[in-house]
């Protein structure tokens, strides 16, 4: 029997919105995943190294967490004059120039001969991430085209995750050869992506102009005056807060804490959370483009926000790595949206450098500060209050996006 006319429309309409119709995304756009996939690719060579390399020098646990946080900090502290750099020179050159600063530390640390040079590449390293960092996010705000947007950011996440995930495993085989051999691995990366991006990326503007006239850039004050941007900067600070802070440092505690686990537990931890993620991805971009930004934000950070405070007080490891999921889904749902709703901001003819540079540093001050006061709660209160209240930070942001304008329908400026 067939379905009634009325319930066939309404689901022809659901999967029509589900899966939009759009055009080919440009030929500039694929470069930039491409880089994409190559820099987290080597970030992940490095990153499981690290710690381990800095004990080879004679120092203990908190000199080598040291030398993680440095690279954070310097983001932190170099992201103003990185935006500022991008207003004056344009966004491709310094994409370039943060690649090869990132790619000459990295080398320099293999040749590290004390902890304090070594602290210093990897300081220096970080001022470079953040150039290139922010120089990405304003090309691909300028190259995307306006009703593909939330599809762009979705497949530039996509190639990062992509990244992160084969790199770690890259990087356990060449460190086998020694512990230098992967930041050599990823200089080697970073230096391909800079090739990548200076000789195969378009030298032509969408609106057809030359890429090397540097185009109008958007005042902060003004991007501060519209709502969404203001709504991005709170989701901004509690992602950094939950997923590249507390998901990072205080999950591995909790997994040894709550469950008498070893780094096996917190890395399958880390593995489903991504996977969360790849699955969100593959669609949430989509419906960024279709059904609207605020819905998918509010969506994806009431998913976030339940499920980080539920891992808090997972009984056992099936719950807890369950919940670990869910949150790697409502951070996929939302992620997309959340950089399309910027783009819509600050729209494909104009530079915008120090618009995006505050917003990457509400991610590093979350980043920094959740860690920390989710640490102090689980000393003090339990680790179900550091979820708890890690959990409430992202509902807060949701409820900071509920009065924002949709600014899908006006995204084609």
């Amino acid at each position: 029997m067939t379905a009634p006319p009325r319930a066939s429309s309404a689901t022809s309409r659901f999967w029509a919105r589900l899966r939009p119709q759009r055009e080919k995304l440009p030929r500039d756009i694929k470069v930039m995943l491409a880089a994409a996939f190559l820099i987290a690719l080597g970030f992940g060579l490095v990153a499981p190294v690290l710690p381990q390399f800095a004990t080879t020098f004679g120092v203990g646990n908190t000199e080598a967490a040291v030398i993680v946080a440095i690279f954070a900090f310097m983001r932190l502290a170099f992201a103003p004059a990185g935006g500022a750099l991008i207003g004056k020179r344009g966004e491709r050159p310094i994409y370039v120039a943060g690649l090869l600063i990132v790619a000459l530390s990295t080398a320099a640390c293999a040749f590290a001969q004390d902890y304090w040079q070594l602290l210093l590449f990897r300081g220096l390293g970080g001022a470079g991430s953040v150039m290139f960092t922010v120089a990405s996010m304003a090309l691909v705000v300028r190259l995307a085209p306006p009703q593909s947007r939330g599809r762009v950011s979705g497949a530039y996440a996509s190639a990062f995750l992509i990244g992160n995930v084969c790199g770690p495993i890259v990087g356990g085989l060449l460190a086998g050869l020694g512990l230098r051999v992967p930041f050599l691995a990823y200089a080697a990366a970073l230096l391909v992506a800079a090739f990548v991006v200076q000789t195969q990326l378009s030298h032509q503007r969408r609106d057809g102009g030359d890429a090397q006239k540097r185009a109008p850039d958007m005042r902060f004050g003004e991007a501060l005056g519209a709502g969404t941007y203001r709504s991005a900067l709170a989701s901004s600070f509690a992602n950094g807060w939950a997923t590249f802070g507390v998901r990072m440092a205080t999950v591995p505690l909790f997994a040894a804490a709550a469950f008498g686990a070893g780094p096996q537990a917190a890395g399958l931890a880390l593995a489903v959370f991504a996977g969360g993620n790849a699955a969100a991805l593959t669609f949430s971009g989509r419906l960024a483009d279709s059904v609207g930004r605020k819905p998918m934000m509010i969506a994806g950070l009431l998913v976030a926000a339940l499920a980080t405070a539920a891992i808090g007080i997972a009984t056992d490891l099936f719950w807890f790595l369950a919940a670990s999921t869910l949150a790697g889904m409502g951070s996929g749902l939302f992620g997309p949206a959340q950089q399309a709703a910027v783009a819509d901001v600050i729209g494909n003819g104009r530079s915008g450098g120090k618009v995006l540079a505050i917003y990457q540093m509400m991610s590093d001050v979350g980043a920094i500060v959740g860690p920390v006061v989710a640490g102090l709660l689980a000393d003090r209160l339990g680790f179900g209050w550091a979820f708890g209240v890690t959990g409430g930070i992202m509902l807060l942001a949701a409820v900071a996006w509920l009065p924002t304008r949709e600014t899908l329908r006006t995204a084609g400026s």
